[in-house]
């Protein structure tokens, strides 16, 4: 952030933009519109646009320049759209684009992935019965450790063996847990009773490192006695989410975990167009819709929108409580309540969501909604 020396200058926040592949520079582009049209002329946002993911390394031979990660440091906060393709791989068969996403949380230290799962109004859940309201919580994966810290490092012998470590370290743990206790000091609790709960999910009943996240976990939650602390086994808890979900607060697991648990939750609040998330350090900020690059409509001009505007939302929210700008915090509940206005209505409806909207449609009445709002 640049704070102006003639005060009747708004102050500048500099943001990194990394569309990426498929329909990610739409939905970024999108949720560039909501942001600009919800900040206004009263604040500067320096908008640099970055490339990264699969595109960049066919035509490259680098999925992540050296240039974009020094654009994503340099800047207050990075809004990213999606990055991977499915053909584009490293001769070890995994995705190349993936590393932007990869290699960015570990270069910045973005140890915590947030992702709400909330159903909102107008959104029909593929939950019989669930109303808004009953669904509504968020889970909190540990973001740089865990089985996705072997990306790279996995062994293959002979074509034969394949073997990929599984890290745990009590500092990632302690850091992920105190993140995921305070975010629920700041909730309202689980929707079904109101409790301040955290989830500790894990696979502590055949696995050590699983025994001594848990472990840890318990021993952090002590300093949190306001924190009603639960505890659930990760196949179990792929039922329970579905069985119910009114029932949790913040969820808190390991990495690989909390991505598979995460797309379930998607599934039950109108799908990966609805899910936003976060990756948040002690410094840094990376903000991104937690779907993929849905290649097959790309360009097509129908993709949802949604996740992305309400990360980008969250981005203003995350600036603002940084740099105590309290017109960024407003900026984006303002967001938050047009985007669910425009749902209620029904305009901003995609056709995943049972609607018709087209992308631009769906940024129309989120903006509108704005003007109303104002």
């Amino acid at each position: 952030m640049t704070m102006p020396k003639n005060k009747n200058t708004p102050p500048e926040y500099d943001l990194a933009i990394v569309g990426g592949d498929g329909i990610g520079p739409e939905v970024c582009a999108a949720a560039l519109q909501v942001i600009k049209a919800a900040v206004g002329s009263e604040r500067t946002l320096n908008c640099v646009e970055y490339e990264a993911g699969a595109n960049c390394f066919t035509r490259t031979g680098i999925a992540f320049p050296e240039k974009t990660l020094e654009g994503c440091r340099q800047a207050d906060a990075v809004l990213h759209g999606a990055a991977g393709l499915p053909g584009v791989l490293y001769p070890d068969g995994t995705e190349a684009g993936q590393d932007f996403s990869l290699q960015l949380r570990m270069a910045l230290d973005l140890y915590a992935n947030v992702r709400p799962i909330k159903l909102y109004d107008g959104v029909r859940s593929t939950l019989v019965g669930r109303q808004p309201g009953d669904i509504d919580y968020v889970i909190v994966r540990e973001n740089t450790e865990g089985l996705y810290a072997s990306r790279g490092g996995g062994v293959v012998l002979g074509d034969e063996v394949a073997t990929d470590t599984l890290m745990i370290t009590r500092k990632g743990v302690e850091r992920i847990v105190r993140f995921a206790a305070e975010l629920a000091r700041t909730r309202n609790g689980a929707p079904a009773d109101g409790v301040r709960r955290v989830t500790i999910v894990d696979k502590s009943n055949v696995l050590r490192s699983f025994a001594f996240f848990r472990k840890v976990a318990d021993q952090v939650m002590l300093d949190y006695p306001d924190i009603e602390v639960d505890y659930a086994l990760t196949d179990a808890m792929a039922v329970y989410m579905i069985e119910r979900p009114d029932t949790f607060d913040v969820v808190v697991c390991e990495n690989f975990v909390g991505d598979l648990l995460s797309d379930l939750g998607a599934a039950t609040i109108g799908g990966m167009g609805m899910a936003a998330a976060a990756e948040i350090g002690d410094r840094y900020g990376y903000f991104q819709a937690s779907h993929g690059t849905a290649p097959d409509i790309a360009g097509k001009g129908i993709a949802n929108p949604v996740a992305t505007i309400l990360s980008g939302a969250w981005m203003l929210e995350w600036l603002g409580q940084k740099h105590s700008d309290d017109f960024m915090i407003a900026a984006a509940a303002r967001i938050r309540r047009a985007t669910t206005d425009a749902l209620t209505s029904g305009a901003a409806l995609t056709t995943d969501t049972g609607g018709k909207a087209r992308t631009s449609d769906c940024v129309d009445a989120i903006c509108q909604a704005l003007v109303e709002d104002a």
